[in-house]
């Protein structure tokens, strides 16, 4: 018997490693999975590699209500209500001094990594079960920062707000609400992310993280997709408002 037998699961951002290897967790584990993202040709791609019948997909842009609406509906009109909602839709932004960074880029990320969470509560609540699990990916950015990344880190330590905010208000029912906060993953997400830091910092910004993380290295994304099928499963029964570190101790 799976951890999530039964479950219907929702997964935005399914199309990024983190969301596709966490999708594969819970399909695994005895799960129905809505995956939604705005990458077509990726979707596509990570729908093919679920088993049949397991998994459907949609497109959308998570910072649009109608379309954050839609991709609920559609769940519970396939499966019925939802029991998880891994709201991990998220984007970098630019690496560039407070004074120097663009304002719709600013907005952009917020709009994704924050806002997109914010709807994703607001719509996906109303028609979860009672017991279920939210589950939001914010960052080791969550709870420090670094020069050059006011939008991402804003965000991501906003996103811890509205995760404790949501879970006093949903612990009447049940719900449990908690935030995943990785460290670097070695993905294509976070190779971006590290150009630009290479650049700002005049080194290799890859092994530069490396030893700054006490485990001396970025996380594979199925490790990390571990620590979500936990906090999504019952075995998190009595977790709620908490922030996990997947960080391999790079915060500390």
């Amino acid at each position: 018997m799976g951890m999530l037998d039964g479950r219907i699961c929702i997964v935005t951002g399914a199309a990024g490693s983190l969301g596709r290897a966490s999708a594969a967790r819970f399909v695994a584990e005895g799960a129905k999975v809505m995956l939604v993202d705005r990458d077509r040709a990726r979707l596509d791609a990570v729908l093919k590699s679920m088993p049949e019948g397991r998994a459907t997909a949609m497109l959308a842009d998570v910072t649009d209500a109608r379309a954050t609406q839609a991709y609920v509906d559609a769940t519970v009109a396939r499966w019925g209500p939802i029991d998880v909602l891994f709201s991990n839709a998220g984007i970098s932004g630019v690496i560039k001094p407070v004074a120097d960074y663009p304002e719709e880029v600013f907005d952009a990320v917020v709009a994704v990594n924050l806002k997109g969470s914010f709807l994703a509560c607001k719509y996906g609540l109303p028609k979860m079960r009672d017991g279920g699990s939210i589950v939001m990916t914010s960052s080791v950015v969550g709870v420090t920062s670094d020069p050059g990344i006011s939008a991402y880190a804003a965000s991501k330590h906003g996103l811890i707000g509205l995760m404790r905010t949501v879970a006093k208000e949903a612990a009447p029912r049940g719900v449990r609400v908690n935030v995943v906060a990785p460290g670097p993953i070695d993905n294509e997400f976070q190779r971006d992310v590290e150009r630009g830091l290479s650049e700002a910092l005049g080194t290799d910004a890859g092994k530069f993280l490396d030893s700054v993380i006490p485990l001396g290295r970025h996380a594979k994304a199925e490790e990390v997709a571990e620590t979500v099928l936990f906090l999504a499963s019952d075995k998190s029964c009595f977790t709620t408002g908490s922030v996990l570190m997947a960080d391999g101790g790079m915060h500390v």
